[in-house]
């Protein structure tokens, strides 16, 4: 028997999947909380003098890189029926949010957010790079407001995703898993999209 059907013959654990659900809603509120509260200015926390966190952006975009790379390897290994495969790369592209999640609320609980186009502190910038730049600020933002908005809309569709696989409801994961990996991929993929974009402001 392949591994593609003796899993869909595995029963599903209905009463744990319960259980998990509660747990990623609890999950999805706390990390909007955490999003919402590390953007305003009187909630940054001082690190010690010497400490600094403007190492993180890259690593933020190597991580959603990785992600991205994971979720195409584990929807070309389904397709293969190919389970093993397919589960530890969901595992690694799991593994990877999680870091990148702590990574981003570290940074911006204690970093100053950089403002696209806040280069120039002396003014001296002619007007057509201005002009320029105030076009393509409208792209990063448009790109920047999508990220943002499908990642919180999403997370706990993942999450639901990711239990009924583990719970062996296989019928609602693959329906599920349709609309919800796309929008998970795009949201990996336009998080180095904005670092590239925003990188000379740094």
């Amino acid at each position: 028997m392949s591994e593609y059907k003796e899993y869909l013959q595995r029963k599903p654990k209905l009463a744990e999947g319960r259980k998990m659900k509660w747990v990623a809603w609890v999950l999805t509120a706390v990390v909007l909380i955490l999003v919402g509260m590390m953007r305003r200015p009187e909630l940054k926390f001082a690190l010690p003098e010497g400490v600094e966190f403007s190492f993180l952006p890259p690593i933020h975009a190597a991580l959603n890189t990785i992600v991205a790379m994971a979720l195409m390897i584990a929807v070309m290994a389904i397709k293969a029926k190919k389970v093993v495969l397919h589960k530890r790369a969901i595992a690694v592209a799991m593994t990877a949010s999680v870091l990148f999640l702590l990574c981003y609320v570290a940074y911006h609980f204690t970093t100053m957010e950089t403002i696209y186009g806040d280069f120039d502190k002396n003014g001296k910038v002619d007007d057509i790079e201005l002009a320029r730049v105030g076009i393509m600020r409208g792209v990063y933002l448009i790109v920047l407001f999508s990220h943002i908005v499908l990642a919180g809309v999403s997370l706990p569709f993942i999450l639901y995703t990711w239990i009924y696989g583990m719970t062996n409801q296989f019928a609602k994961h693959k329906k599920m898993a349709k609309w919800v990996f796309p929008v998970w991929l795009y949201v990996a993929v336009t998080g180095p999209v904005c670092y590239f974009m925003l990188k000379p402001f740094y």
